[in-house]
């Protein structure tokens, strides 16, 4: 990684962690909440950042999520038996894989999702 890339990375990892505990209200009565905050890395979290970001309907169930807070197990046999990172986002009532990359790319990942659900 370049210094360049290095910083713009630092930038945007100060920018998620900035998010911590805001609530975006949306259209049609959705909102999002972000809760964010730096972790001792693990095995389960080797980049440091414990997250969840969501997107909730109008009777705020949550109907979108981007999150570490647990262990995930892929039901996929290509993922190997079982997944040591607890990166992994909820789509309704089903959890996919996340493989997280960076801050920025959680971010753009999220919010392209979110604009996915509201149309």
């Amino acid at each position: 990684m370049t210094k360049k890339e290095y910083s713009r990375e630092d930038a945007s990892l100060s920018t998620l962690l900035d998010l911590d505990g805001e609530i975006f209200p949306m259209n049609s009565g959705y909102w999002t909440k972000f809760e964010v905050s730096r972790v001792t890395p693990t095995q389960q979290i080797p980049h440091g950042i414990r997250y969840s970001l969501t997107l909730h309907d109008r009777n705020n169930t949550r109907i979108l999520g981007f999150d570490n807070a647990h262990a995930f197990k892929p039901k996929k046999k290509k993922y190997g038996a079982r997944k040591i990172t607890w990166d992994h986002k909820h789509k309704m009532e089903k959890v996919y894989l996340y493989e997280f990359e960076s801050a920025s790319q959680l971010l753009e990942n999220f919010w392209e999702a979110v604009e996915k659900m509201l149309k």
